[in-house]
């Protein structure tokens, strides 16, 4: 399959060049040609699947004209080796648990899927080294960071912004080491996601180094993130709960809405969409006014959506080609103040017994402010709570339990290079970081 860009000025490619670019020389994000239909008789049988083969299915659609069936297979069983369970929170709202994996949260199916896809074209290849960049705003660095960790000819730099992630997401992407780089940069997420993409349009930067990122703007991030739509909808349908669907999505970067959109275009019965924001609600302030504005982004409780320009908004725009009617008949917005999340996570604890985490309380709360007679709510809980633990256990007033996982992360020793926002000192970093390593592509 070929992928385009969404600014139409560069040449189609195909997914092994997108894979590895990362971004399209005309700054746009690569979109696959075609989004196809799946057949009626997967949907009849999607109860008899298990998440896996949901996957492969859905992954076959995008990926199989480019990779054979075997490694294609492979990839999903080594990427899904966890569950992602639908689970019941009130009579009509239930929440989708995508933090079983690794790293706790959403992110880690598109990075364990990018790092093994990315790794089979780079031996395909023959390529010696690719250095992979991630800007985050806390739990994209952590996913990315361990799906890539000790994989061979790849090496990862996560830049995040200093003081602006949780310590334990932090602690996620700074102990590592090995193949791992954590640059702490003195500014936003924005910043870092700016750094990154000038590096992408920098000549003399890839003359020296094979540059591709693992942020949603790479489609072997944010594609896979469809397979868990498929598998809800599966868990729901068993259930006895087929129509009248509503997805709410915590949504920073929108890749992770982005492709519930797509999921919906393959033929997935999802009645419509809710972009849950924290206060950086400039997706929000579009649906309202057809007017897109980015706007420095502002600290906020729930920090993975601390974005003012989302990458993926120019995805939204593409699969609805600019259509504001078309955009705001699919998808809805609300916006969450911290005072709101914390009133959200207090008041889900008591009446229901559920613990959210900032995140997921933005879009339970869009689903209790949103959701129609007749209608099931599903919001995406992206993280688990412990990686909030001050902040959860100041709100609610009880000890929030830290699986093994993270306290293990939380053991190791941090790692970090302290950089400046300006282009030029990361440039400098990259360039001379590798010459010291002698590193060749």
């Amino acid at each position: 399959m070929k992928y385009y860009s969404t600014n139409k000025q560069a040449p189609e490619v195909d997914l092994q060049e997108a894979v590895i670019k990362g971004l399209a020389p005309d700054k746009g994000l690569y979109m696959p040609e075609s989004i196809k239909l799946l057949p009626a008789s997967f949907y009849e049988n999607i109860t008899r699947f298990s998440f896996q083969e949901i996957a492969y299915e859905v992954a076959s659609a995008f990926f199989g004209e480019d990779l054979d069936a075997v490694n294609l297979r492979d990839i999903v069983n080594e990427t899904l080796n966890f569950d992602a369970p639908v689970v019941r929170v009130s009579e009509s709202i239930y929440a989708l648990e995508l933090f079983h994996g690794p790293t706790l949260a959403f992110k880690d199916v598109g990075a364990r899927f990018m790092a093994r896809l990315l790794k089979y074209f780079i031996q395909q290849k023959g390529i010696k080294q690719v250095h992979v960049l991630v800007a985050t705003s806390g739990d994209t660095g952590s996913a990315v960071a361990n799906g890539f960790l000790g994989v061979e000819g790849i090496h990862v730099y996560v830049l995040y912004p200093k003081g602006k992630v949780s310590a334990i997401q932090e602690c996620q992407f700074t102990t590592l080491g090995q193949n791992i780089t954590a640059l702490e940069v003195d500014g936003t997420f924005d910043d870092c996601q700016s750094l990154v993409k000038s590096a992408f349009l920098d000549v003399e930067l890839n003359d020296q180094l094979r540059l591709t990122s693992a942020n949603s703007i790479n489609v072997a991030r944010f594609l896979p993130q469809a397979f868990y739509y498929f598998y809800a909808y599966a868990q729901l349908r068993k259930q006895g709960i087929e129509g009248n669907i509503v997805c709410c999505v915590p949504s920073g970067n929108f890749g992770n809405i982005t492709a519930g959109l797509v999921a919906r275009q393959m033929g997935l019965p999802i009645q419509r969409f809710i972009a849950a924001n924290n206060q950086n609600d400039v997706f929000l302030h579009y649906l309202l006014t057809g007017v897109y504005h980015p706007r420095p982004a502002i600290q906020t409780l729930a920090n993975a959506m601390d974005v003012g320009a989302p990458s993926n908004f120019d995805r939204i725009l593409d699969l609805y080609h600019h259509d504001h009617a078309a955009v705001t008949q699919i998808i809805s917005g609300f916006s969450c103040d911290d005072e709101s999340i914390r009133k959200t996570i207090q008041t889900c604890d008591q009446q229901t017994g559920y613990l959210l985490d900032p995140h997921g309380a933005c879009a339970y709360a869009a689903l209790l402010y949103g959701l129609r007679a007749n209608e099931t709510g599903l919001f995406l809980e992206t993280a688990h709570p412990a990686k909030f633990k001050d902040t959860v256990e100041e709100i609610t007033g009880k000890p929030v339990d830290i699986p093994s996982r993270l306290q293990a992360f939380m053991a190791g020793k941090k790692q970090t290079v302290e950089l400046s926002r300006d282009f030029q000192d990361f440039k400098k970093f990259l360039l001379e970081f590798n010459d010291i390593r002698g590193v060749k592509q």
